[in-house]
């Protein structure tokens, strides 16, 4: 799914979502919360100073989109999402589902093992295995909302991103268990020929020590 999010504006959703499920006695935020919480230094990735003006235009920006909505108090105006599991929105996601897209949302890609780690605040995974399930899940919609990233080199563990911004390169993407097996293959033929490269360097200098040997001892 391609909402064409900024990275603004999935830091105000995402904050919202978190302080909403966090702190939901604080919530909705006003203008001066959400600023704080979008420049917050823990669990943010980049991590942005962003002042009021900038966070007032995303949010607007937002509003227009009615993926948020304002609150008008007596004293000070505050903001909600309306991303999903809303009565206006047709993007209605599990308690595990909605953490997983906040915390890409926060902080990026990630692999399965960082989620589950990461959005223990958020809602529950007993294990990594139900992080991958409800990945697997969310691959598996008529519209996608994440995608598996190629492995990268000297990883174990490939990463996940949300498409709710652009999409990321193809090249980047690792849909199937093949491309990952061929990424396999490479690194072990990489290996093995370094391997056969250091058994040859090595006959080569064995040869040299048994002619010396056989010159001196003549």
């Amino acid at each position: 799914m391609n909402m064409n999010l900024t990275l603004y504006e999935t830091r105000v959703i995402a904050c919202l979502i978190e302080k909403a499920i966090t702190t939901p006695d604080q919530y909705p935020l006003s203008i001066n919360a959400l600023v704080n919480a979008c420049n917050q230094k823990s669990n943010r990735e980049p991590v942005l100073e962003l002042n009021e003006a900038t966070v007032q235009d995303t949010v607007d920006g937002l509003i227009k989109k009615r993926l948020v909505s304002r609150i008008d108090g007596s004293r000070v105006s505050k903001y909600q999402h309306r991303f999903c599991n809303s009565e206006f929105g047709e993007l209605q996601l599990s308690e595990q589902a909605t953490g997983i897209i906040c915390e890409l949302f926060l902080r990026g890609p990630q692999t399965p093992g960082e989620l589950r780690n990461r959005t223990e605040r958020l809602c529950k995974f007993e294990n990594v295995n139900q992080v991958e399930a409800e990945l697997a899940m969310l691959m598996d919609r008529k519209e996608p909302l994440v995608a598996k990233l190629a492995r990268e080199p000297g990883k174990r563990e490939s990463r996940y991103t949300h498409l709710f911004s652009d999409p990321p390169q193809t090249s980047a993407l690792s849909t199937t268990a093949e491309n990952d097996e061929g990424e396999i293959q490479i690194t072990d033929r990489k290996r093995i020929d370094a391997l056969e490269k250091q058994v040859h360097e090595l006959q080569l200098s064995l040869a040299e020590l048994r002619a010396k040997y056989e010159y001196l001892t003549e």
